[in-house]
């Protein structure tokens, strides 16, 4: 750059000499004052060169200025943007000092039928249409180990609240405050989105399992799961709760994995007050959830509390999996014997796509997902169920009658956040609440149904 300056200045000299300098000889004088002139422009061009050493030069001090006010740093290219976007069935929002946000919901179109006798089921028999479930929430995380989750079910023209909770982390331990599902069951705390059948066993729904309002902790390790905790009622009947009722609910789980088999192993334990309005009733719809008719009911009788006691079981090995579980149900009397009630399952199920497996995650089953979804040209995953259900709400002269039921589920997912669940039900009934227009109380139904869900 200094030598084409350099070039640059003398050429503009030469052509600015006067052209007789060039046509003509020059005199002595004339050549001795042009040999003066050229001295002062290489003086110059070195005071030229010297100043751009200086300013090219990276170890040249900055001048005062520049010093006093510096240019702010561009910002480095490898920096950690300030907001990152990922896609979990939905965009989740995640910042760098630890917030987070994520829509979720889901939708559940369910169309069933239940072919009972005449006059059992009345005019919610037969063909039926509903919306199951449509949710709509959002989760996320808070800096300092805490997060949410706020959610409502929209289903059927009504609003009800589903999961409200905030919740604190810290290593293997979570605590969790607000509407929540207590700790009974795998079937129950086994997301609806996962089950395998429309319904959970009958058990879950006869003896009121449902979220309530309260307190828990969590313990989380590498093979063991225990939950506790402390509840009221739940939130939508918190405004006409006149019982006050308080529970003590926990469960225990032995989750340890050998090779590629899952185990499960544990139990719950359920105690709850039921303080100002001591009356209870145990019931359940008829494995399809379009019929009001409870086949098998005890009605509403007095009890002051009532205890539970579960035991469950499950394994998974590759495609296969096995899952059972028994509940005991007793309600205290004073002046009469304490009738306990019994229900329980035993399911088998096989994902018959290649490389597709059941899956599961703390303590339930979760999402099958297909490692060839049909958007990759792929049939998506297929699963098949066989399940044994038994629910006996009879005893200590309470006759609420007994629902057996066998029933096959056909599961496909051609991605991961959107399934099919097409299950058929062979139930048989002994000592129905509800009796045939002749008075029988034994006999049978079919039930079918389909559900068609979308979640994110």
């Amino acid at each position: 750059m200094r030598h084409v300056l350099a070039a640059s200045l003398l050429a503009t000299t030469m052509l600015s000499l006067p052209s007789t300098a060039h046509a003509q000889a020059m005199s002595a004088d004339e050549a001795a004052a042009l040999r003066a002139e050229l001295g002062a422009l290489k003086a110059k061009v070195q005071t030229l060169e010297a100043r751009l050493d200086a300013a090219t030069t990276p170890s040249a001090p900055a001048p005062a200025a520049v010093i006093a006010a510096p240019a702010p740093a561009a910002p480095s290219v490898t920096a950690k943007p300030a907001t990152e976007i990922a896609w979990k069935g939905a965009p989740e929002l995640k910042t760098a000092d630890g917030w987070s946000f994520k829509p979720r919901g889901r939708l559940q179109v369910d169309v069933a039928s239940i072919d009972a006798p005449a006059g059992v089921t009345g005019t919610h028999g037969g063909l039926a249409t509903e919306f199951r479930r449509a949710y709509l929430g959002m989760e996320g995380k808070i800096p300092g180990g805490f997060g949410y989750r706020i959610e409502a079910d929209f289903a059927n023209s009504a609003v009800d609240l589903t999961d409200v909770y905030l919740t604190y982390a810290t290593g293997p331990l979570t605590v969790t405050a607000g509407q929540q599902k207590p700790f009974w069951s795998l079937d129950e705390l086994t997301s609806d989105l996962f089950t395998s059948m429309l319904e959970r066993a009958a058990f879950t729904q006869a003896f009121g399992f449902e979220r309530r309002v309260g307190l828990s902790a969590q313990y989380k390790g590498k093979a063991l799961l225990l939950q506790g905790g402390v509840f009221g009622d739940n939130a939508n009947d918190l405004n006409s709760d006149s019982n006050n009722s308080v529970s003590l609910d926990a469960r225990a789980i032995w989750m340890p994995k050998f090779g590629n088999t899952q185990l499960h192993l544990g139990g719950s334990g359920h105690w709850r007050n039921i303080n100002d309005a001591p009356a209870v009733r145990y019931a359940s719809r008829p494995f399809v959830h379009t019929t009001n008719s409870r086949i098998v009911d005890t009605g509403t009788f007095n009890a002051t509390s009532e205890r539970g006691l579960g035991v469950e079981a499950a394994a998974l090995a590759g495609p296969f999996h096995v899952a059972g579980e028994g509940f005991w149900q007793t309600a205290r009397r004073p002046g009469f014997a304490d009738p306990t009630f019994f229900g329980g399952y035993a399911e088998v199920g096989y994902v018959l796509t290649r490389g597709d497996a059941r899956i599961y995650k703390d303590g339930a089953f979760d999402r099958l997902a297909p490692s060839r979804p049909i958007n990759a040209g792929g049939p998506g995953a297929i699963e098949v169920n066989a399940r044994y259900d038994y629910l006996d709400l009879n005893d200590a002269g309470i006759v609420g009658g007994r629902q057996r039921t066998l029933g096959v589920s056909l599961v496909w997912a051609p991605i991961s956040y959107v399934r099919l669940t097409a299950n058929y039900g062979r139930l048989m009934f002994d000592d129905a609440a509800i009796g045939t227009p002749t008075g029988d109380r034994d006999y049978s139904a079919d039930a079918f149904g389909l559900r068609t869900q979308i979640d994110f």
